[in-house]
């Protein structure tokens, strides 16, 4: 039976199992891979930042229930083209 011990010597085994491998390794090779792992992480701050306005346009998008509360009357008066409102989602 599995034990909550058991079950945490399993990831401690793994993470003692990488920082031994981390400290074995040369002090050139650990520059390349920290300057690697700053580029990447670099990219994903800009990725998150790039994707922040539409997290937000989703949120207040969730959050206000009344903006999906749409008159159709109002594209009626606008005497669109019945091919024109299918494409809309409006059509018969």
């Amino acid at each position: 039976m599995n034990t909550p011990d058991s079950l945490n010597t399993k990831s401690n085994n793994l993470f003692n199992l990488i920082s031994k491998n981390w400290e074995e390794l040369d002090d050139s090779l650990k520059t390349k891979l920290i300057k690697i792992w700053r580029v990447l992480t670099y990219k994903w701050q800009l990725q998150i930042l790039f994707n922040l306005p539409f997290l937000l346009w989703w949120v207040l998008d969730k959050s206000f229930p009344k903006v999906h509360k749409f008159d159709t009357t109002i594209m009626h008066y606008l005497n669109l083209p019945d091919w024109a409102l299918s494409f809309i989602g409006f059509g018969q």
